[in-house]
């Protein structure tokens, strides 16, 4: 009788605990979608079904801006740090290996490693001495901030498409005397463009979702949503914040299914 290949999933139990894990993952997730339509302003008493919360937390002028603030903060980050992520993933593929590489892959990823509480005071220290000597408070210290935590975050399906692409294509138009520039914006760029998206939406919810790095680095008046959203628990906890929560639940899904499918696309 020929042996079977090890399966974790035929180990005594394992069902079990798988479903254990997603009941516990995604029961409170459940809950907080379903009281979101809560009639009545409890947030853990049902009393009955209504759609009130979502336009009261659309009118709410404090929820617009900090929606606001949240979008543009993620678009510029995830546009900055996709664009190094680009560079980064020619930089550490498209060459040969020699000594160092590793530790440079493992700067990359620091963010990743590293907890996240320890940038953010890192964070909050070094822009504290750059507030000081310069007098500014804007939304440069977020944006920058957002910036450098999201790079790993594109960085990594950047250079696994770069690592599965054949060299081929990028050998003939050299042949054909391409100039390197030329070669990336009509060779590499376009068979990479999937994976730069992926990155790219990857980055982005990264940088919506934050809250550690956000309440850090913020200055007054430039809470984002997650802070905004925080700051209402620790006050009085309401329906509307249920609503909000489940509005970037949505959003989460709708960019991770796109990952997926352009994962997929790439494999």
């Amino acid at each position: 009788m020929a042996n079977r290949a090890f399966s974790i999933a035929r180990l005594p139990g394992f069902s079990t605990l798988a479903v254990m894990v997603f009941v516990m993952l995604y029961l409170p997730i459940g809950l907080l979608v379903l009281f979101s339509f809560n009639a009545g302003p409890s947030p853990a008493i049902w009393e009955g079904f209504s759609l009130q919360w979502y336009p009261r937390a659309w009118a709410n002028e404090q929820v617009k801006d900090a929606t606001l603030r949240s979008l543009t903060i993620a678009s510029f980050a995830a546009v900055i740090s996709t664009s190094v992520a680009v560079l980064a993933a020619l930089g550490t593929t498209r060459r040969k290996r020699s000594a160092g590489q590793t530790f440079v892959y493992l700067m990359i990823n620091q963010p990743l490693m590293v907890p996240e509480i320890v940038t953010a005071v890192a964070l909050l220290i070094l822009f504290g001495f750059i507030k000081v000597a310069t007098g500014y408070q804007g939304l440069g210290y977020l944006i920058i901030a957002h910036s450098a935590f999201c790079i790993p975050f594109a960085y990594l399906p950047i250079r696994a498409r770069l690592e599965g692409m054949d060299l081929a294509l990028e050998t003939a138009a050299a042949d054909l005397y391409a100039t390197p520039w030329q070669t990336f914006r009509y060779v590499t760029l376009p068979l990479l463009m999937p994976a730069v998206i992926a990155g790219l939406m990857l980055a982005f919810i990264t940088s919506l979702d934050d809250v550690v790095i956000s309440l850090f680095v913020k200055s007054a008046g430039q809470d984002t949503l997650p802070t905004y959203m925080l700051g209402q628990i620790r006050r009085n906890m309401t329906v509307e914040v249920n609503a909000i929560s489940t509005l970037l639940i949505c959003l989460t899904i709708i960019m991770l299914t796109a990952f997926f499918l352009l994962t997929r696309r790439n494999e």
